[in-house]
């Protein structure tokens, strides 16, 4: 690990500490439960969103169902897009 990467995880360390030395000196146990069954919807709702990679053949059927979706008429102008 080079120096400036671990200067940078070891001060996220030291500010998450802080952070947590604050929460748990002001939250009450109902208010800490609270904050954290909200931290683990935030975090399994943003793993749950992140890119992947596709395959080809995925790329292909996408692409074919977006064509025949425009050549069928279901697309907005730039218009529509801008006003919505």
């Amino acid at each position: 690990m080079q120096l400036e990467t671990f200067k940078s995880v070891v001060m996220s360390t030291v500010a998450l500490n802080g952070l947590l030395d604050y929460l748990f000196s002001t939250l009450s146990t109902t208010n800490m439960r609270w904050v954290g069954e909200h931290l683990l919807e935030r975090a399994k709702k943003q793993e749950s969103e992140q890119l992947r990679t596709f395959t080809m053949k995925e790329i292909d059927s996408m692409l074919d169902e977006a064509e025949a979706a425009f050549e069928a008429g279901d697309y907005l102008t730039q218009e529509e897009v801008f006003r919505h």
